[in-house]
C-alpha cells in the first residue's frame, strides 16, 4: 500500500473503495477489538506491489 494509505489505514471511516462500496469500519473495529479486548496491538507489514500482512502483537 502507498505511504498515504499506511498513514490512514486504521482511521475510522477510511476506505480505498469507491463511494458507496465500503464503510471504512473494518480495520478500525478490528484494531479496537485487539487493543481493548485482547490487550494487544494490531500492526502490519506492507510492500507496495507485493502485499500486506496484518499481525497481532501481544502486550506483555
Amino acid at each position: 500500500m502507498t505511504e498515504e494509505v499506511k498513514q490512514k489505514i486504521f482511521d475510522h471511516l477510511f476506505t480505498t473503495k469507491a463511494v458507496g462500496k465500503g464503510t471504512g469500519l473494518g480495520l478500525a473495529i478490528a484494531r479496537q477489538v485487539v487493543e481493548e479486548t485482547h490487550s494487544g496491538k494490531l500492526s502490519f507489514n506492507s510492500v507496495l506491489g507485493e502485499g500486506t500482512e496484518f499481525v497481532k502483537l501481544q502486550n506483555n
